[in-house]
């Protein structure tokens, strides 16, 4: 199973009938949960994002609940606590784009496009856990998180803000009711669909220990598609072994850390390793979850945020390639740690303002890909059925390569390959033969010179 997990404090929802001002009409039931006290922890990952020079235009007109003042302080205390926001200037970087026009593809555990926060800016997506929808569209509120860290509404103060608050989400659902994805096909799968239906960038906050051909081609597939892919590093809680996750190890995906609150720290539960590219805040995070709010922390947070400046630069620059709008992410940002890039930081903290307004030469290709094609770069387009199942995602039929998915088992999140000992044992045994069949023709030769 490969999965995505970091911690989140639960914020207690209050939902129900509102009523309105002592005399006025009564308001209909409230689109938006309001924080209450902090409680128990559970298993998660998700991004986040900042405000603007001026509230950008909504994308679409939601009525919000009255909300009597002793309840509206913690309403606001949501936006208030959005550290991310002023950390990355992200007021100043609205001066120059919202990321409108822009549409990022969420592949996560889905996304709520009924909360507060996000109505109006979610797309039709698809749902390869179960196409009937009977899970609801985010079961485990992870990849809501995810998108209002991106595209939270910017036309109130209250809620969620995403860094791109006008991008629009394409949710993919491959997650399951437990944060877990079984099969890698399932998430290459995921890619080409979203890719084909217009994503520009694509967002993975999630991650296993085993590479993927089906999905290295997949992965190839986006690049050569003109898309910005970004995925977390992981996180050492749910993993034996500090490498870092698959696919952000890929080469030409921007591989994201977790950066401590308010410093210019790693954060402690982040991995990192050389295939680190860039940083961003990953602790003390917000998160819009279905019908309320909950504290976050983790690299599938960060991630979020590379994905949303991103999307800033490609609504700055609309002519501009996936390769150089990474060219100028890496470029442009912050550096942290020893001059230059480092296994710790990458190239540094994100920065959408030096990425939005820096002169930067253009490359014309993506300097972070190695070009090794690990697949066929133009086969058809990703499957969209609704016919498509997850025990088809699992090679059971509906392989996006075509291929069988036989000798690639999916494993826990940074475990090792368990398969490992089988190729040691079958090595000896070539080795042991080898030997033996040596010895006997040394033994034939020395009998037939007597």
């Amino acid at each position: 199973m490969q999965h995505v997990s970091d911690a989140t404090e639960r914020l207690g929802n209050v939902t129900g009938d509102r009523q309105g001002p002592p005399g006025g009409p009564p308001r209909r039931r409230a689109g938006r949960a309001l924080l209450a006290a902090v409680s128990a922890l559970a298993t998660v990952a998700g991004p986040l994002a900042p405000p603007a020079h001026a509230a950008p235009a909504a994308p679409a007109t939601v009525a919000r609940p009255w909300v009597s003042p002793d309840r509206l302080l913690r309403t606001d205390q949501v936006r208030d606590e959005q550290w991310q926001l002023e950390e990355l200037r992200a007021k100043t970087a609205w001066r120059t784009s919202t990321g409108r026009g822009v549409v990022v593809a969420v592949i996560d555990s889905g996304v709520d496009g009924t909360h507060p926060d996000l109505a109006g800016q979610v797309l039709p997506g698809l749902d390869l856990v179960t196409p009937d929808g009977s899970d609801g569209p985010d079961p485990v509120g992870h990849g809501t998180t995810v998108a209002g860290l991106i595209a939270g509404r910017a036309d109130d103060d209250r809620g969620v803000l995403g860094l791109a608050p006008d991008a629009k989400i394409l949710p993919v659902r491959v997650l399951d009711a437990e944060n877990r994805y079984d099969d890698a096909l399932i998430i290459a799968k995921a890619v080409r669909w979203a890719v084909d239906n217009g994503a520009q960038v694509v967002n993975l906050s999630l991650g296993g220990g085993s590479d993927n051909p089906a999905l290295a081609a997949a992965l190839d597939y986006a690049f050569a598609r003109d898309v910005v892919v970004v995925a977390c590093t992981g996180n050492l809680a749910t993993s034996t072994t500090t490498e870092v996750w698959y696919p952000a190890r890929e080469p030409g995906v921007l591989a994201v850390a977790g950066l401590e609150r308010t410093s210019e720290n790693l954060w402690s539960g982040s991995i990192t390793g050389h295939e680190t590219v860039l940083s961003a805040p990953a602790t003390g995070l917000y998160g819009a979850r279905p019908e309320g709010y909950w504290r976050v922390q983790g690299t599938s947070f960060a991630a979020p945020l590379v994905a949303a400046t991103a999307a800033l630069v490609r609504a700055r620059y609309p002519k501009m390639s996936a390769g150089d709008v990474v060219n100028r992410l890496i470029t442009t940002a912050r550096d942290l740690g020893p001059t230059g890039r480092d296994d710790r930081f990458g190239y540094g903290l994100v920065d959408p303002v030096a990425a939005l307004t820096a002169d930067v030469p253009a490359v014309g290709h993506n300097p972070l890909d190695d070009n090794g094609s690990p697949g066929v770069v133009g086969f058809g387009p990703a499957p969209g059925d609704t016919r498509d199942t997850r025990a088809a995602a699992a090679g059971r039929g509906g392989d996006p390569l075509g291929r069988s998915s036989e000798g690639w088992n999916a494993r826990p999140a940074g475990q090792t390959d368990a398969s490992a000992p089988e190729r040691l044992w079958t090595g000896l045994a070539l080795f042991v033969a080898l030997v033996t069949g040596t010895a006997l023709m040394v033994r034939r030769f020395r009998q037939t010179r007597r």
